[in-house]
């Protein structure tokens, strides 16, 4: 079994380069013009083999109770089916596993994140998927309506563990709908939409499967029809927090279709979010953890010392005075010091 508290253990094939000694992962242009015209990119090859068995091990690890999950009874006389109803979603595993701090602060993952969202990066929440035979699902949903950051900078990270495709529950996309704003429910409105819009509708039950159910629905048939993201192992999904996007339930007998989810924002936005459990003070910041960058808010250091931005310190401007515009004599704009 993996021992997932060793952090930093090296790839079990060794002729497999360390995640952390790889080349950091250059976005081409075409691959930031295709987020930020549809809304999402998928990065074929993103997370190496061996990282990607390192994480199906885990998430059977969990599944069967060889990792103890905190408060959770050990699951000891459960046959398979029940497992799969009581674990089908794990949240917030980078706060009790070094395994999932790891992938949360992925290093090719934070490569992309730098260009999307950056250059400031923070990391906010771990989700496991393990979407198993007759079971998963959910319906058209907006992320930004459950994570709120002030300016939205949300993006969704979704590392596939297994081939996911139209039978066993992929995700499915609406190109163009992260230009959409966000839709508040009748029972909780979201950041400035009540007084911002004029004719912003209403939807209820969102994330519910059912499309007549979820009036969210109603959007989405506003768009072409929706894309299915065939991905496989260790492919990686980045999706825009507007973006309407779903799954549904794994139609097959026999396959699952596990994937790694985590969000961030850039470090620089004001995050009022910890998952639901209380924070002191006016935000949740301090409670996050700086993968990428700097910033002049508070930020958490990785619980288990996973490599990244949080653990080097340094100050929002290294002590330098920010460059400005000033005005030349002919009217021209140069940068100053």
């Amino acid at each position: 079994m993996t021992n997932h508290n060793d952090l930093l253990t090296q790839a079990s094939d060794a002729t497999e380069p360390f995640a952390w000694d790889l080349p950091r992962y250059r976005v081409k242009v075409d691959e930031y013009k295709h987020y930020w015209q549809n809304g999402y990119l998928i990065v074929r090859n993103l997370v190496t083999p061996a990282d990607v068995a390192d994480l199906q091990s885990f998430a059977m690890d969990l599944l069967h109770g060889r990792i103890k999950i905190p408060g959770v009874p050990d699951p000891e006389g459960e046959d398979l089916q029940a497992l799969y109803k009581r674990f089908s979603r794990i949240h917030m595993l980078h706060r009790q596993f070094a395994t999932a701090e790891r992938y949360l602060l992925y290093p090719r993952v934070l490569d992309v994140l730098e260009a999307l969202i950056g250059p400031d990066v923070l990391a906010l929440q771990t989700m496991l998927f393990l979407n198993p035979p007759g079971l998963g699902g959910q319906g058209w949903h907006q992320d930004a309506y459950y994570i709120t950051t002030y300016p939205e900078t949300l993006i969704g990270v979704w590392i596939a563990l297994d081939r996911a495709d139209e039978e066993n529950g992929c995700l499915y996309v609406t190109p163009g709908s992260h230009a959409e704003p966000i839709y508040p429910t009748a029972d909780r409105d979201h950041l400035y939409a009540e007084d911002s819009f004029d004719d912003l509708a209403t939807v209820a039950n969102v994330s519910i499967l059912d499309e007549e159910v979820n009036t969210l629905s109603k959007v989405a048939r506003q768009y072409p029809d929706p894309i299915p993201c065939l991905v496989e192992p260790g492919d990686v999904i980045f999706f825009h927090s507007h973006l309407l996007h779903r799954s549904y339930p794994n139609r097959t007998a026999d396959r699952m279709r596990r994937a790694f989810v985590s969000h961030y924002c850039n470090a620089r936005a004001w995050v009022p979010w910890n998952h639901g459990q209380t924070w002191e003070g006016p935000a949740a910041n301090y409670m996050h953890i700086l993968g990428r960058g700097q910033t002049h808010l508070p930020f958490a250091k990785p619980k288990f010392d996973t490599p990244c931005a949080a653990l080097e310190a340094k100050s929002a401007t290294n002590g330098e005075a920010p460059a400005r515009m000033m005005g030349m004599e002919n009217g021209d704009m140069v940068f100053a010091r």
